[in-house]
């Protein structure tokens, strides 16, 4: 059973200070109408408003949690060395997670992690970084995670999870390195009591009942109708349709918290040579082209199904699940205006009609 303790607001920036020792800290700010995860400099918090405190809670960020584990360009190789690379930094502490990345998690895992091989770059970055999670409070019209199975608040994969209740945080621990920050900074917890989880559950339950009215206003299909709509939907018009707009600009792949796609590129110059990894995307005409010219998939509706194939129905059969939070970050990023639930509505509703 998780442990769960109180931390006052006014010990919140303390125990961000105390972790800048050890850390790189990250905080969501509001730059126009999104949060991004910034760098905070912890020797001063005077930046640090009640306000600013409060963007943590809020909702997800514009970009996704894999940024700081998986890159988007990263060197994994240099000058035919069997060592990787090494970065002289800091490992991250990020506060601010939300429970539909903490569910990315689980398809980048499968990718880099349960496999004869395993991402030594992956494995570092899992390893030596802090997860600092907090509910959502403020879910915005994008976000369908219960339809996904998410709550809108963390339950796995996190360090410590935050609960906002008034001014202060319920703590819960969701690991062994979570346990030792609680250990190293006891004096800034006190116990919980009954009130505090009754705020605590009153405050989930009004997450919930925002995405609820999402998913109703949006008429978002729940996971449970999904088996089979990929294979019976192959060859449906929907594809052209939805691909009409695309401009094959692969932002939904990039900002999608999931997709892991990587292709990898030699670099040379005067003083050594690199191997880099860089972000692929499915959507582009590029990327399942082989040798001879040749395209399995010419055509660019043929990619967008591609896109929900893997997320909908080859990583169900292959690690039972689906491949998608619910973030709707693919939604927000699209200048062609593809929804994802909208899709994933007509699909259903062919199945089932």
């Amino acid at each position: 059973m998780m442990e769960k303790l109180l931390l006052r607001g006014d010990n919140f920036l303390k125990l961000v200070t105390g972790l800048g020792k050890d850390y790189s800290i990250y905080l969501p700010e509001l730059k126009g109408n999104k949060l991004h995860f910034i760098k905070h400099n912890t020797e001063d918090t005077s930046n640090l408003s009640n306000e600013n405190i409060s963007y943590i809670s809020l909702y997800r960020t514009f970009e996704p949690l894999k940024n700081f584990f998986f890159k988007a360009r990263e060197i994994v190789a240099e000058d035919f060395k069997d060592d990787i690379p090494k970065h002289e930094e800091k490992p991250y502490c990020i506060i601010g997670v939300k429970a539909c990345d903490l569910k990315g998690f689980l398809v980048q895992d499968h990718v880099f992690l349960n496999h004869d091989y395993k991402d030594p770059t992956y494995i570092k970055n899992r390893e030596s970084n802090l997860i600092i999670s907090v509910d959502c409070t403020s879910p915005i019209d994008t976000c369908f995670c219960l339809s996904m199975g998410i709550k809108p608040y963390p339950e796995e994969n996190f360090d410590l999870n935050l609960s906002p209740i008034d001014n202060d945080f319920i703590v819960a621990t969701g690991s062994a390195r979570g346990e030792e920050i609680i250990k190293a900074y006891s004096s800034l917890f006190d116990k919980i009591g009954p009130e505090h989880l009754e705020k605590q559950g009153k405050n989930r339950k009004a997450s919930e009942k925002i995405v609820e009215e999402n998913i109703k206003q949006h008429e978002i299909p729940y996971q449970e109708m999904f088996s089979g709509i990929i294979e019976k939907n192959y060859e449906d018009s929907a594809w052209k349709d939805e691909a009409s707009t695309c401009v094959e600009c692969g932002a939904c792949n990039t900002i999608c918290p999931t997709c892991h796609c990587f292709l990898l590129y030699d670099q040379k110059d005067e003083e050594k040579m690199a191997r880099l990894r860089v972000w692929d995307s499915c959507l582009i005409k590029d990327f399942a082209l082989i040798a001879a010219g040749a395209n399995p998939r010419p055509f660019l509706w043929m990619r967008l199904r591609n896109r929900f194939e893997k997320k909908f129905d080859y990583f169900p059969k292959v690690a039972n699940f689906y491949a998608c939070t619910g973030c709707g970050r693919c939604i927000s990023a699209c200048p062609g205006k593809i929804d994802i639930r909208r899709i994933l509505k007509r699909l259903v509703d062919n199945v089932h009609k």
